[in-house]
């Protein structure tokens, strides 16, 4: 029985890992969007330290 455990908790880690991993090869709209949002942030960061030199 504890080896039957134990197979179906590693059956059951591998599987989360490999799932984990697809979920994060995608880019989706949300990542999208964050990134478009950093880029405008950095863009003012930049504009507001030139002006205030």
């Amino acid at each position: 029985m504890k080896s039957f455990f134990k197979k179906m908790v590693v059956i059951g880690a591998l599987i989360s890992l490999t799932m984990a991993l697809v979920a994060c090869s995608e880019e989706g709209t949300a990542e999208k969007a964050g990134k478009e949002v950093d880029k405008t942030f950095n863009s003012v960061k930049e504009k507001v330290h030139e002006a205030t030199k």
